[in-house]
């Protein structure tokens, strides 16, 4: 399911957990770098604002992995990759804990829009230090929220079409549950192909991510297979 390409570099991360970044994010960064650069944007917010993205979907995946460490999941890495990134299990978990896990990494973004929010508010209203500095934690909290509801979109591999999936799957039946989720998800990986050209057109964003729309065709006639 997980698409990451080359694996250039590895480390042990917060946690201690290994964290190995993907040849695609690189290329990923780098392309937007050289777009902006090129673009006339100013290289130190630049610099900023990249970092801060990368960041912000390792924390986001730093959330799964604590989720699976407090209930005795052991974690075998975190990858960060061109179209986002995943925490991956040395093991199964159960359905509950799953949701746990899954659920987890939009609400440490969700926390840290909140505290951000916050925060931004306090020194602007305070009057501390530059007003620059204000500025780029505003822009960290929006960059949090924005991953927040990205997450939450009902598409496998997303945390939005999982957490569907298992949450359907304490009213019915694995099978049916999978075949609704499906249904919901090919529906929304059909559309990404529009919104993703829109968001290129209108933004200037590029994204390493699509959903695929054979995986969700499958899910939904019940014949998708983990």
């Amino acid at each position: 399911m997980y698409q990451t390409g080359p694996i250039i570099w590895r480390f042990r991360g917060f946690l201690g957990v290994p964290v190995e970044i993907g040849q695609t994010l690189v290329l990923l960064v780098g392309l937007f770098g050289l777009l902006g650069l090129t673009g006339g944007a100013d290289p130190l917010f630049l610099a900023l604002f990249l970092t801060m993205l990368v960041l912000i979907i390792y924390l986001h995946e730093l959330g799964h992995a604590w989720a699976c460490l407090v209930q005795g999941v052991p974690v075998r890495r975190i990858v960060l990759h061109g179209g986002g990134g995943f925490c991956e299990q040395a093991k199964g978990a159960t359905r509950h804990q799953q949701e746990f896990i899954v659920a987890m990494g939009p609400l440490v973004n969700l926390g840290l829009w909140a505290l951000a929010s916050l925060v931004a508010e306090y020194v602007w209203r305070q009057g501390i230090g530059p007003i620059s500095f204000g500025y780029y934690l505003m822009l960290f909290a929006t960059l949090n929220i924005y991953l927040f509801f990205f997450n939450l979109l009902p598409v496998q591999p997303l945390d939005g079409g999982r957490l569907l999936q298992l949450l359907l799957m304490r009213a019915m039946a694995p099978r049916e549950a999978m075949k609704i989720a499906g249904g919901v998800g090919l529906v929304f990986a059909v559309l990404w192909w529009p919104a993703l050209f829109y968001l290129w057109y209108s933004t200037g964003w590029i994204l390493l991510f699509f959903p695929s729309i054979a995986l969700h065709y499958r899910m939904m006639k019940g014949e998708y297979r983990h």
